[in-house]
């Protein structure tokens, strides 16, 4: 197997490890929704925590072995991958616009990241280390703070997602800077001093992790993924366009292109959003509103009962009255002994 065909599929594995990841952060937030962050005693959730770090290295293994501008677009597959398994062994169909905002937030993130050029390896300086460290922890805290004061689920769960994704994306640029570093230095002899930038790498990673296991509460499998999974390689060619020297390919034209596909991405994510709003609010609907109660009819010849009987005979008097007068009154004899009579005697019989 050549190099190549070995990068691809350990990209692909990868991203399979990443959706299966997901679906089971998914199951374990609907089952366990009083610990949205961390439900440490939850054994599906390390489950889900193994298949992350699985689908982390898998990636970094492709990333050695194949060219960055094939391997990041195969990572944006995680979510047309997802779908399907999570029909499979969750039972959790997507609708038609699930569907479609997955496939076009995927393709507006593997063209955007295909558009993206490398430069030659750089490191960041401690000064510029710190700088990220705290712009990313101050973004990340105002999404976090932004998310807790939203009362609708979807909405809360996007914001918490796109934190997510920016701390797994600047844990990238720390990763990178660190391996950058270490190849410089012929191994990592000097671990010491980048015990910074790891335990950066660490608390991001943690961070991202903890986010995205609270977005998936109350909002399903799609909108959150698709969140992360385009928000994570999107906040780290920011960085490296930033301050790496990276660029996109083909000049003027490569830019456009890139500026479009990001537009495609962000209208796959505005569909999947949309499509949870309006499943959450049809789910939160209460039966019945606006439409008057009906009672069922029997049918048949015993279908009539007592008061619509009841009120057939009193239009008929009204009818009758209306006609003919009312009827008289007759008089009755009280009720009592009865009265006696006196017979009087004929004159002629005396």
């Amino acid at each position: 197997m050549s190099a190549l065909a070995l990068s691809v599929l350990l990209a692909l594995v990868s991203a399979v490890a990443y959706a299966a990841g997901a679906i089971v952060q998914e199951r374990v937030a609907a089952t366990t929704p009083a610990r949205p962050y961390a439900p440490l005693r939850h054994g599906a959730w390390w489950a889900a925590v193994a298949l992350n770090g699985i689908g982390a290295l898998l990636h970094v293994g492709a990333l050695a072995y194949g060219p960055l501008s094939l391997v990041q677009p195969l990572g944006a597959l995680t979510i047309v991958f997802a779908l399907p398994m999570a029909a499979v062994f969750v039972r959790r169909r997507a609708g038609a616009a699930a569907w479609r905002g997955a496939i076009m937030a995927s393709a507006g993130l593997a063209g955007l990241l295909s558009l993206t050029g490398t430069a030659d390896a750089q490191s960041l300086a401690g000064g510029e280390r710190l700088a990220v460290a705290l712009v990313t922890a101050g973004g990340v805290a105002a999404l976090f703070l932004v998310a807790r004061r939203v009362h609708r689920a979807v909405v809360r769960s996007v914001l918490l997602a796109t934190a997510a994704g920016g701390a797994f994306g600047i844990a990238s640029v720390f990763t990178k800077t660190v391996a950058v570093d270490w190849t410089a230095a012929g191994g990592p002899g000097g671990a010491t001093g980048q015990l910074p930038s790891l335990l950066a790498v660490a608390g991001l990673a943690a961070t991202g992790m903890m986010l995205s296991q609270a977005a998936y509460r109350g909002a399903g499998l799609a909108a959150p993924l698709a969140t992360v999974t385009v928000a994570n390689p999107v906040v780290a060619a920011a960085v490296g366009i930033t301050l790496f020297g990276e660029h996109f390919r083909y000049g003027v034209t490569g830019t456009v292109l890139a500026l479009g596909c990001g537009v495609v991405a962000a209208g796959g994510l505005i569909l999947l959003t949309t499509e949870r709003l309006g499943a959450h609010a049809e789910q939160q609907r209460p039966r019945g509103v606006g439409v008057p109660a009906r009672t069922p009819v029997p049918s048949g010849p015993m279908a009539r009962t007592e008061p619509v009987a009841r009120t057939e005979a009193a239009a008929c008097t009204e009818a009758a009255v209306a006609a003919h007068g009312p009827r008289p009154r007759l008089r009755t004899r009280p009720s009592g002994p009865p009265s006696r009579t006196q017979t009087a005697t004929p004159p002629a019989l005396r």
